[in-house]
């Protein structure tokens, strides 16, 4: 008996630490930095001042004069994580200045050799990601107060003002309205394996109850962010160059390749939360919108994409839960689903409100204060998906992973 018991407690438990994913603060990067050595201030003196200089029609201007900067002197990955959302938030202000009819096709070797250099040392490509616009782009306005919008501030910005303020803020609240989910989830995982019902029951209870949390954290969009200025003025700064019209070939990055590369703009979907919550539920998608989704991992910080991979791998909750013949866990499970259907039904009704219901208005305008809005975008999402479709198929597939008693 005694080398079984040795197993036991050597068995290989799920655990947060091994993917650098925070026990308070789970996907969001904790308290990220928000200054780089001295050498990188021409950097820091663009992104700072990023919605003036676009609005003014100056950021190119500038950004042809910046030196090339070495990134020898980056140490330690907060400074590397802070030095890529500093060159992806210039990189999309220098694309889209002058809005999709004048895109640049070509990134100056200036700003194309630090991104792409950056981009390589963290497993990211060279684009703004969710992880730069909302998990590294968020600071406490005081550092013992409550994570709450008032309380919170973002490091850089676009144009777009409070709408974007609040559109990457409440963004930072749905992640860490996600932290009790993860815990629950590497809770689950582990009580699978030992075995523990109790423990098990517990865990998926507990990532019911965050989940409705995410969806309520989600709601605080339409407090703070206005549909219009999202579709007409924010929207263009996360698009990317894969699957645009405004930019059909891709970004030359010059200097680092003479083709032109492709890269989906930022998503929701690059968020790690949803995609560990389908693998550990199993909720099996469509082919399109898995093959999507499955593309939108490469966007993710490698430690995220390995958690999601590691649940992916871990024995499965749905036939633990059907051949345990155990009712309380079958009615938690389809509990955990419905408050995941739910949450992408309350998701698809925001996406109608800022870009179906947005658009429609924004044609029908004749005058107003705001930008012609994108039109290459215009039933898309900033990923490049046809996104009401996209979301409609993958809430009705997690509705069809619902788990029916036999008998």
């Amino acid at each position: 008996m005694e080398p079984q018991s040795q197993n036991l407690k050597t068995a290989p438990f799920l655990t947060l630490g091994r993917f650098h994913i925070s026990e308070d603060y789970g996907f969001l990067l904790p308290n990220p930095l928000r200054e780089l050595p001295g050498h990188y201030s021409p950097w820091m003196e663009i992104a700072n001042r990023l919605p003036q200089l676009i609005e003014s029609h100056q950021l190119r201007a500038q950004v042809n004069e910046m030196p090339l900067l070495n990134c020898q002197f980056l140490t330690g990955y907060r400074e590397w994580r802070l030095a890529h959302l500093v060159l992806s938030f210039i990189t999309m202000g220098y694309v889209w200045q002058d809005g999709e009819t004048q895109p640049k096709e070509i990134l100056p070797r200036n700003l194309a050799l630090p991104f792409v250099e950056v981009s390589k040392n963290l497993g990211l490509p060279p684009i703004l990601v969710h992880s730069d616009l909302v998990l590294a782009n968020w600071a406490t306005r005081n550092p013992g107060g409550p994570l709450e919008i008032r309380n919170l501030d973002t490091i850089f910005s676009f144009p777009g003002g409070e709408s974007l303020r609040g559109f990457i803020l409440v963004t930072v609240l749905v992640e860490k309205a996600a932290v009790p989910g993860i815990k629950a989830l590497v809770q689950a995982v582990n009580a699978i394996l030992q075995p523990s019902p109790d423990s098990l029951l517990q865990a998926l209870q507990r990532l019911r109850v965050s989940i409705q949390d995410i969806t309520g954290a989600l709601g605080q969009m339409h407090d703070y962010v206005n549909p219009d200025v999202f579709y007409s003025v924010i929207r263009i700064f996360l698009s990317g160059w894969k699957d645009n019209p405004a930019l059909p070939v891709g970004l030359v990055y010059e200097g680092v390749s003479e083709e032109p590369l492709s890269y989906s703009g930022g998503s929701a979907a690059q968020s790690t939360i949803l995609h560990a919550f389908d693998e550990f539920l199993g909720v099996r998608h469509s082919k399109e919108s898995a093959d999507f989704l499955h593309r939108m991992r490469d966007y993710m910080p490698p430690s995220h994409r390995a958690f999601v991979e590691e649940i992916r791998g871990a024995p499965s909750l749905r036939t633990h839960v059907l051949s345990s013949g155990n009712g309380q866990l079958l009615t938690a499970y389809n509990q955990c689903v419905e408050s995941l259907a739910a949450l992408r039904t309350y998701h698809l009704a925001l996406v109608t409100k800022y870009l179906t219901t947005a658009a429609s208005k924004a044609k029908a305008r004749r005058t107003s204060h705001l930008p012609r809005p994108p039109q290459a975008l215009e039933e898309r999402g900033t990923g490049g998906s046809a996104v009401v479709s996209f979301l409609k198929s993958v809430r009705d597939k997690t509705l069809e992973a619902l788990l029916h008693p036999s008998g």
